[in-house]
């Protein structure tokens, strides 16, 4: 094959390192921040906590606020402290009308950088959608801390205050208390390890007799299922069952002989669960030979029966969120401003950018000339996010602002187009900033994402949002009569007479993304 040469045109999109941790920072949750902060403290002598904000030095504060939920706050001051012998160091500029309340401010006493290193590029409002930037971009960069090797964590970092023993741990406890031979115990804990979180045996019986080694006697099937039933007799009662007949016999177990309709309860789980799911009221009093009436009651005692016995034991912990923004009506307005505890506050500690000599070539100051210029894009990477997070959350506050004051019924239609168009930015960028990022109101805490909905059409041409019509569809099932449930169908025209036109599929298709059950599974017998 000939070599040649060859001239081309064409277009190629680079992205900075700067461009690039401001993108990572716009998507990280409060906690994957705090995180990132911490490393870049720990990793750039330049930075340090700003507890208390002094004159001269440069930090990134979220002490912002908007007025009256329309405008996002005030202008920004940007910049740095003249120099000693008069010539002003570069200084970083931004839009004016878009940072609230944000300081960024350092003097750099006898001695400023370079500042042919400093001005490379301003960080885009919009940023790029169809560049992946995870292919040029693998998380680390010159401030990331050194090592980082999950060897340095230490195990009781990642477990959370509380943390009880699981299911497993319950019935271990007991099982030792049972006073089991230690052929019972190895066969006792191999039935335990095979206990779903349901309560319930994922394993075969001959799968435990092969993993339960004693010697060279094999565990036969039979001492399987001895040790087995007193298990099944542990708490929760049922635990360790191969269907819900069996653990809801073994509860049933507990009542006193005399208990009312307690054998035709019995006799109900033992025979007829399959007719009692499909509710066929008819059959099942029939085949129990009790009126209607009286088999309300024998259901009501089935019904103080738990058909999944380990859910009562190892409740998942509780994930606590910490809110990005605050919205609060103060004087007839809805105001937003961001929470101050979400993120460290930070700056470039002063006397160190002092050190840094102009003209200075020795490796000493060219590595504290880099740590300050990523301290600086760092700072200025949290400020560009704090500041889009504001507008975004006004933004939707203030498309939202009938749901605030009525509930989720007077939601509105919202989609991030609308919002990134009226903030002038990417659709990509409102997408990464509303992710992860939650709004504290006075109707609870919830994600940006919630406010977003696509839109119904009403009967008179307006537009009604899903997020409303679910709240709606949850209300009517709420009101209606266990005995007569509303179908779809019924939903679907009551909508309709209430100025929504929506099909029964649509109506079906919002029920079941909120986990309700058909009306024929949510009537009640009695």
């Amino acid at each position: 094959m000939k070599q040649s040469l060859q001239l081309r045109l064409g277009q190629q999109l680079t992205m900075t390192p700067q461009l690039q941790q401001a993108i990572k920072l716009l998507q990280l949750s409060t906690l994957e921040l705090r995180t990132e902060i911490q490393q870049a403290l720990d990793s750039n002598l330049m930075l340090e906590p700003a507890d208390e904000l002094d004159e001269g030095d440069e930090a990134v504060t979220e002490t912002d606020r908007s007025d009256d939920g329309n405008d996002a706050g005030s202008e920004q001051h940007d910049g740095e402290a003249a120099t000693s012998d008069g010539e002003s160091a570069d200084s970083d500029t931004t839009d004016t009308d878009t940072a609230p309340d944000v300081a960024d401010t350092v003097d750099d006493h006898d001695g400023a950088e370079d500042k042919s290193a400093s001005d490379q590029s301003d960080i885009p409002d919009d940023l790029p959608l169809d560049s992946d930037w995870n292919d040029i971009y693998d998380g680390s960069t010159a401030y990331s801390a050194p090592g980082g090797d999950d060897e340095q964590r230490e195990a009781w970092e990642n477990r959370t205050a509380g943390d009880g023993g699981g299911l497993h741990d319950h019935l271990l406890w007991q099982a030792q208390l049972s006073h089991f031979s230690e052929r019972d115990m190895a066969i006792a804990e191999a039935i335990i390890d095979g206990v779903r979180d349901d309560g319930y045996l994922g394993v075969t019986v001959d799968e435990i007799c092969e993993s339960v080694t004693d010697g060279d006697e094999p565990v036969e099937p039979d001492e399987v299922e001895a040790v087995r039933h007193l298990i099944q007799r542990f708490d929760p009662l049922g635990v360790a069952s191969l269907d819900p007949r069996e653990a809801l016999l073994v509860q049933l177990e507990q009542f006193p002989d005399d208990t009312p309709w307690l054998a035709e309860a019995r006799l109900l789980v033992d025979k007829h669960l399959d007719l009692l799911g499909s509710r066929q009221l008819g059959p099942l009093t029939r085949k129990l030979k009790v009126t209607q009436e009286e088999f309300g009651q024998v259901l009501e005692l089935v019904r103080t029966l738990d058909p999944r016995p380990g859910s009562q034991i190892g409740t998942p912990t509780a994930e606590y969120v910490v809110p990005d923004v605050y919205v609060r009506k103060e004087r007839g307005a809805w105001r937003v401003e961001l929470n101050p505890e979400a993120s460290p506050k930070i700056r470039v500690n002063s006397y160190y950018a002092g050190l840094v000599r102009r003209g200075d070539q020795g490796n000493d100051n060219a590595t504290m000339r880099q740590h300050l210029q990523e301290a600086r894009w760092f700072i200025k990477s949290l400020k560009s996010r704090n500041e889009t997070l504001l507008k975004v959350a006004t933004c939707i506050v203030n498309h939202q602002q009938e749901f605030l004051e009525q509930g989720e019924e007077a939601m509105k239609p919202l989609v991030l187009r609308e919002v990134a168009e009226e903030v002038e930015m990417h659709e990509s960028t409102i997408s990464r900033i509303t992710t992860q990022k939650y709004m504290y109101t006075p109707r609870g805490t919830f994600e940006f994402k919630y406010f977003f909905s696509s839109h119904v059409h009403t009967v008179d041409g307006q537009e009604c949002s899903a997020t409303s019509i679910r709240a709606r569809i949850r209300r009517l099932i709420a009101e209606e009569d266990a005995r007569k449930p509303l179908s779809d169908s019924k939903l679907a025209e009551i909508l309709k007479n209430e100025g929504i036109d929506v099909a029964r599929r649509t109506v079906a298709k919002y029920r079941e993304s909120m986990s309700i059950a058909s009306s024929n599974e949510r009537k009640r017998i009695a």
